[in-house]
């Protein structure tokens, strides 16, 4: 059996985690260097993470900065918040390109950036979709040997009050603002009855298209979002996509830009019961789902992390019978797509669920 990565090597490693917490210092060091406040934690679900908690000189509120998950690497991070950061996080980004590292589109990473320097990660925001697929592979220090093109960047946030959701929701970030500054041409995408989408569409470039999605209501309607000062389209099972997220950073020869991602086995799990929801009319979308979870599932087997796979499936267990059908529609369209990733995931940690 082929895999559907390769390892990359330790020098590209290397210079990943360089980058990585070089842009992760300069990102913590412009978010509160000009703040009086403290940092904070919370524990989730038996993980912890860390905030930066100061009080809002307009409303008198205290806010908090979402600072990321608990780490050796970030203990070192928190005391050094106010220090300069390095410069050169290009010259470093391009260096681990060269290494083997993966990057994005110039044209994509100008748009991330500009989102992320306007507050969005740190306001709740994750990054979803292909773009963290990507992502990933370098958090795993590996290269994904599919196709990862894509004309979508898809974001996703929680929404007020979703307390099982690390990220806070309680930043004002005016991201309509940072993609009106593009200067793209990005126009709101508006569905039935001229409402808000939550898309953007480019008129200078129809097939780039930016997607703002949260987890699903009752009634399904597009969400507002008042502290994002952009519309929020529903998205099934978003919820259980955006739970413990991961942190890493992603890559262009024109600098590093730290992103909050999905827990890489929520991503996995996730996109296979996406895929066992798609009708025959979406069967390339859902061989693209199929693929990214394969590649994610070997390589968390590879690195032992099945443990974590199997409290994912458990979880998607407890949830009830529709979940329980879509991922077993998700596991029957993996087992004849990727044959045998799919008899590794099945004896490995279907089975023993």
């Amino acid at each position: 059996m082929s895999s559907l990565y390769r390892e990359l090597p330790v020098g590209a490693q290397v210079a990943y985690s360089e980058v990585y917490e070089a842009a992760r210092h300069a990102d913590l060091h412009r978010s509160v260097a000009s703040l009086t406040g403290s940092f904070q934690s919370k524990t989730i679900k038996g993980r912890r993470y860390w905030y930066f908690a100061y009080r809002d000189a307009l409303d008198g509120k205290v806010r908090q900065i979402y600072v990321g998950p608990e780490s050796g690497q970030l203990e070192a991070l928190k005391s050094r918040a106010a220090e300069s950061p390095e410069t050169g996080i290009s010259r470093m980004s391009a260096a681990a390109l060269a290494h083997g590292c993966a990057g994005i589109a110039r044209k994509h990473f100008r748009i991330i950036r500009q989102i992320g320097d306007a507050g969005f990660f740190q306001a709740g925001g994750l990054l979803v979709g292909s773009h963290a697929f990507v992502a990933l592979g370098n958090l795993f220090g590996v290269d994904w040997l599919q196709s990862t093109h894509t004309l979508d960047i898809d974001f996703a946030h929680a929404g007020r009050g979703n307390i099982a959701v690390a990220l806070p929701a309680d930043v004002d970030v005016d991201v309509r603002s940072a993609i009106e500054s593009l200067e793209m041409g990005f126009l709101p995408s508006l569905g039935f009855g001229g409402t808000p989408s939550g898309s953007y569409v480019s008129s200078m470039e129809p097939d780039l298209r930016l997607d703002f999605l949260t987890t699903y209501g009752r009634d399904g309607s597009v969400a507002s979002a008042p502290n994002l000062k952009v519309s929020l389209q529903p998205l099934k099972f978003l919820d259980f996509l955006i739970e413990q997220p991961a942190q890493t950073a992603l890559l262009s020869d024109q600098g590093a830009v730290v992103v909050n991602v999905p827990d890489p086995a929520r991503f996995a799990l996730h996109k296979m019961i996406v895929a066992g929801e798609r009708p025959v009319g979406e069967r390339l979308k859902a061989n693209k789902d199929l693929g990214q979870a394969a590649a994610v599932i070997e390589c968390m087997l590879d690195q032992g992390d099945a443990d974590r796979l199997q409290e994912m499936l458990d979880e998607i267990e407890t949830r009830g019978p529709g979940w329980r059908s879509r991922f077993g529609k998700g596991m029957k369209r993996l087992a004849a797509q990727q044959p045998g990733i799919s008899g590794r995931f099945s004896a490995e940690v279907v089975d023993r669920s």
